[in-house]
């Protein structure tokens, strides 16, 4: 098949699965006569397995490294544990994040409860004047 058919089944932009043989996810396919790409099952199923990858948020790098577990069936699933066990680190600390920012929002909030002239407003003389400790976002990938 080829690539827009291949984007259509998978469910992805043609851009996508250009950017993924660039980034080696996906090994750059045979050509025809007419040197249009050419793609086949196996190649779906790479892309499908890439695109559950992304829905969990998982980086280029974790995808690499799942990739290479998923290509060698006869090695073992440590490395698939590993990636994930990080990664559900990387997701728990980004809600700690999120949480926190919840707390200050909440906190900001209640400076005004009641209706008043924007030049009373406590949200913005809070904004203003008591900035609150920033939410530093972490380093990891989860956005």
């Amino acid at each position: 098949m080829r690539i827009g058919e291949l984007a259509r089944q998978a469910g992805i932009p043609v851009e996508t699965i250009r950017y993924y043989e660039r980034e080696q996810l996906l090994p750059e396919p045979a050509r025809t006569a007419a040197n249009y790409r050419h793609y086949g099952q196996p190649q779906l199923e790479r892309l499908l397995f890439i695109r559950q990858c992304r829905a969990l948020d998982l980086s280029l790098q974790e995808i690499r490294a799942l990739l290479e577990v998923r290509d060698n069936p006869a090695g073992t699933c440590l490395t698939a544990n590993q990636v994930l066990d990080e990664h559900i680190g990387h997701v728990e600390a980004r809600i700690r994040e999120l949480q926190e920012l919840a707390r200050q929002l909440h906190t900001l909030r209640a400076l005004c409860l009641d209706e008043h002239p924007a030049a009373e407003c406590g949200i913005l003389q809070g904004l203003a004047h008591d900035p609150l400790p920033a939410v530093t976002p972490s380093t990891t990938h989860v956005k």
